[in-house]
C-alpha cells in the first residue's frame, strides 16, 4: 500500500495539480496580477486602508520584485501553493513580512482569480470581435463586387433557383451581424470587475470597489459579492456566443465545399489556396474551405466543452470554473482567430464560373418558378394550375435534354393547351424572357430579394451596422487606454515615480 504523507503538497498532487496550474498563472496571468496588484493598492491607498508611506514601500517593494523577476523562467518548486503566493512570498523577502502582508488586506484570491480570469478573455474576446468584423467587411465588400453576379441556389441538395452571389451572401453577413451582436453582449457580461468581492461577502474595511474597476478598464463592478465568485455566466455567455459564431459560419462553409466540387463546379478558389495531389497530376484540391471548415468545428466544439465543463456544478467558488478551464477555453479563440482570418481571405478570393453557373441553370430549369408566376400574374390561371403546367414542361425539357429558354417553348404549347384547352398567348419570344436567369432575378425586387433596388440597400445597412460595430470597439479600446494610464500614473504617485 502505497503511503500518503501529511506534508504538503503531496509530489502526485504537486505534479499533477499544483505545477500545472502554476505554469499556468505565471504564463497567462502575471502582467494581470501585476495590474491587479497595483489596482488594489492604489485604492487601498485612497481609501486610507493604509498610510501614505505604508502604500509607498509597498509599490516600492513590487517594482523590485517585477524587476528581478522573470515568469517564463519560474518553476514550481512545491514551497507555496500557486503563483499569487510565489509573489506575494517574494515581495515579503524584499519589504519584510508585515509590510509585505499588507497588499492582501480585503481582498481574497476567490476575488483576484475571477478579475485575472475576466482580464484575460476581454482582449480575447475583443480580439475575435475585431477579426470578425474584418472578415464581415471583406464579406460585404465581395457581396458588392458580385451583387449581379448570378448563381444556383440550392436546396436539399438540388438547383433551386437562380441568385446572385451578393444576394446570397448578404445572407451570411445577416447572421454574422447577429453572431458579432452576440459576442459583443457577451462582453459586456465579462467586463464586470469582481474584485473587493473578497471570499464571498466583501469586508469591513472601507473599500472602493468603483474605484478599482474603473482603474481596471472594466465598465463597472458586479455588484453581489457571492455572484462575484460563484457566478460563471461571464464564461458560458462568452463560449456560448463563440459557439453560435461558428455553428452558423460552418454552414456556408459547407455550401463553397459543395460549390467547388466537379459536380457542381460554380465556384473557384485561385491557385494560392489550393494544394494538387502528390499523385494525381488532375487534382486541384480548394484545401482552404476543408481547413476553415475543420478549424471552425474545432472553435465550436471547445467552446461547447467549456459549457459542459461547467454543467452540473455548485453555484459557489469552485475549481471547475477556474485556471485550466479557462486556458482550454483560450484554445476555442486561438482556432476562432484562424477560422475568421482564413474566412476573410476565402471571401476575397471567392470566384464564380458563369459558364458553369449558366449551364446549371440550362440543365435544372431552375428558372421555371416565374413561369408559374407569369401564367398566374398575366393568364389567369390559379397559381396550382400554373405550378402543373411549368412542372410538365421542366420534365420534358429535362427529360430532352434541352435548355428550358430557347428549346421549351413547344414543350410549354402543348402542356399550356392540354391543361387549358386553348393555345397560349405567350410567344416564343416572351417565354424565353420569363425563363431567363437574369430576367428571373431582375423581378424580384421585393425588400430582401436579390434585385439591385433590394440588394443595395440592404449592403448599406449591413455596412451601417458594422461600423457602428467598429465604433464602440473603437471606444472601448480608448476606455482601456485611459484607464490603464490612469492606474500607472495613480500608482507611480504612490512613490514618488517610476
Amino acid at each position: 500500500m502505497t503511503h500518503v504523507s501529511d506534508t504538503f503538497p503531496d509530489p502526485v498532487y504537486r505534479d499533477t495539480v499544483l505545477a500545472p496550474l502554476f505554469d499556468g498563472a505565471r504564463t497567462g496571468h502575471a502582467h494581470a496580477l501585476r495590474q491587479v496588484d497595483k489596482a488594489h493598492l492604489v485604492m487601498l491607498a485612497e481609501t486610507g486602508i493604509l498610510t501614505p508611506a505604508q502604500a509607498g514601500a509597498i509599490a516600492g517593494g513590487l517594482r523590485a520584485v517585477w524587476a528581478e523577476t522573470d515568469p517564463a523562467a519560474m518553476r514550481y518548486g512545491g514551497d507555496v501553493e500557486d503563483f499569487f503566493f510565489a509573489m506575494e512570498k517574494a515581495l515579503k523577502a524584499r519589504i519584510g513580512p508585515d509590510l509585505g502582508g499588507r497588499l492582501h488586506t480585503a481582498r481574497s484570491r476567490n476575488d483576484i482569480d475571477h478579475t485575472l480570469f475576466r482580464l484575460a478573455l476581454k482582449p480575447r474576446v475583443e480580439a475575435a470581435l475585431a477579426e470578425g468584423r474584418a472578415a464581415l467587411a471583406q464579406l460585404l465588400a465581395t457581396a458588392g463586387r458580385e451583387a449581379e453576379t448570378l448563381i444556383v441556389a440550392y436546396t436539399h441538395g438540388q438547383p433551386a433557383q437562380p441568385t446572385t452571389l451578393g444576394h446570397y451572401l448578404a445572407a451570411v453577413a445577416e447572421v454574422m451581424l447577429r453572431d458579432l451582436a452576440r459576442l459583443e453582449a457577451a462582453l459586456e457580461i465579462v467586463d464586470r470587475c469582481p474584485l473587493g468581492a473578497a471570499a464571498i461577502t466583501t469586508t469591513g474595511f472601507p473599500t472602493d470597489r468603483h474605484r478599482v474597476a474603473q482603474l481596471l478598464g472594466f465598465a463597472a463592478p458586479l455588484q453581489n459579492s457571492y455572484g462575484c465568485i460563484a457566478t460563471v455566466d461571464y464564461i458560458s455567455a462568452t463560449y456560448s456566443a463563440l459557439s453560435l459564431l461558428f455553428l452558423h459560419l460552418g454552414r456556408p462553409v459547407q455550401d463553397l465545399q459543395f460549390w467547388s466540387s466537379f459536380e457542381v463546379g460554380q465556384i473557384r478558389l485561385p491557385g494560392g489556396l489550393v494544394q494538387i495531389s502528390s499523385i494525381m497530376p488532375q487534382k486541384r484540391n480548394p484545401v482552404a474551405i476543408e481547413h476553415l471548415r475543420h478549424l471552425a468545428s474545432q472553435t465550436w466544439a471547445r467552446s461547447n466543452a467549456v459549457l459542459d465543463i461547467l454543467h452540473n456544478t455548485p453555484f459557489t467558488d469552485m475549481n471547475d470554473s477556474e485556471g485550466e478551464t479557462q486556458d482550454f477555453g483560450h484554445q476555442a479563440f486561438d482556432a476562432a482567430l484562424r477560422s475568421l482570418r482564413l474566412f476573410g481571405r476565402v471571401m476575397a478570393a471567392l470566384q464564380v464560373d458563369g459558364a458553369r453557373v449558366a449551364r446549371n441553370l440550362r440543365l435544372s430549369c431552375a428558372t421555371v418558378t416565374e413561369l408559374s408566376d407569369m401564367l398566374v400574374r398575366e393568364a389567369g390561371l390559379s397559381f396550382r394550375a400554373a405550378h402543373e403546367i411549368a412542372s410538365e414542361v421542366a420534365g420534358a425539357v429535362v427529360a430532352a435534354g434541352e435548355d428550358l429558354s430557347s428549346g421549351g417553348y413547344p414543350h410549354f404549347r402543348r402542356a399550356y393547351q392540354a391543361a387549358t384547352g386553348q393555345a397560349p398567348e405567350m410567344d416564343a419570344a416572351a417565354f424565353a424572357q420569363a425563363t431567363s436567369a437574369a430576367h428571373f432575378v431582375a423581378l424580384r425586387d421585393r425588400f430582401g430579394g436579390p434585385a439591385p433596388a433590394a440588394l443595395q440597400p440592404a449592403l448599406a445597412g449591413y455596412g451601417a451596422e458594422l461600423q457602428a460595430l467598429e465604433n464602440r470597439a473603437a471606444a472601448r479600446a480608448a476606455q482601456n487606454r485611459a484607464a490603464a494610464e490612469a492606474l500607472e500614473q495613480s500608482f507611480n504617485q504612490l512613490s514618488g515615480g517610476a
